[in-house]
């Protein structure tokens, strides 16, 4: 047998937004594990830092709704850790989970600004060095709720749904322009903090539609990311994973 590992990520480097706590720091510690220099970017800096610190990585702060905080940080990156291979779009917000009659347009605007917004600053920030060495990964986190919609969530569910469809955009656009893949994963509800800042009843309710009847965990889906910013997920584009326990209709 070869002594080849695989889904390695040696020499690479990686950004992780929201990468200061849950879903973000597990990815961080996956991609680091398999070989990549990982870049943690969050607004909370002091836990981006402390997340790097514990990897030998570089922590950032960034506001991923701005397009100069984005910009500074990925040119940062580059002078520290050299060109980026691997781009995580994990940063998000849920916004309150009330009906849409109890919603402020300022609440929508919030939500937007962070969870599409955001995602198309990064992937813009970081597409013409990938097109210039032909090759790059990205991979943006949905939800399961940009697939179906969850009542009380029309904020969150939208955007979601809204990064499913970026994503497959943009993998059109760079198809065929060197190995270049971009994918998106759609998580069920996961146990993190940030369900602390959810209704219970919302929460409930997601977990009642989980054949599984679980809750998912941070490792399995830095699992599923793992192996879309891997070099083995190379005839893999456009693509939006379930990773829901089950839930997902289509």
């Amino acid at each position: 047998m070869s002594n080849e590992t695989f889904f390695s990520l040696q020499g690479q480097v990686a950004v992780v937004t929201g990468g200061g706590r849950g879903i973000g720091e597990a990815i961080a510690v996956r991609l680091t594990a398999a070989g990549a220099r990982v870049a943690i970017l969050d607004t909370n800096q002091a836990a981006a830092e402390e997340v790097a610190a514990r990897l030998n990585g570089l922590g950032l702060y960034c506001d991923v709704s701005s397009a100069a905080s984005v910009q500074t940080a990925v040119d940062e990156i580059g002078r520290k850790l050299g060109p980026l291979q691997i781009l995580v779009n994990n940063a998000g917000i849920t916004g309150r989970t009330v009906p849409l009659w109890e919603l402020q347009e300022s609440e929508l605007d919030q939500v937007y600004a962070v969870n599409l917004k955001g995602v198309f600053l990064t992937c813009r920030a970081v597409i013409s060095g990938m097109l210039e060495k032909g090759y790059g990964r990205i991979v943006n986190v949905a939800s399961i709720s940009g697939k179906e919609g969850n009542p009380t969530m029309i904020p969150y569910s939208s955007t979601k749904a809204a990064v499913i469809c970026l994503t497959k955009a943009l993998a059109k656009e760079v198809a065929g322009k060197g190995d270049i893949t971009v994918n998106s994963i759609s998580p069920a509800v996961i146990r993190t903090k940030i369900l602390d800042t959810v209704a219970p009843d919302t929460v409930k309710y997601m977990v009642s539609r989980i054949p599984m009847g679980r809750t998912g965990t941070v490792e399995e889906i830095s699992a599923l990311v793992h192996f879309l910013a891997s070099r083995e997920s190379s005839f893999t584009t456009g693509q939006c994973y379930d990773i829901s326990g089950g839930r997902a209709t289509y």
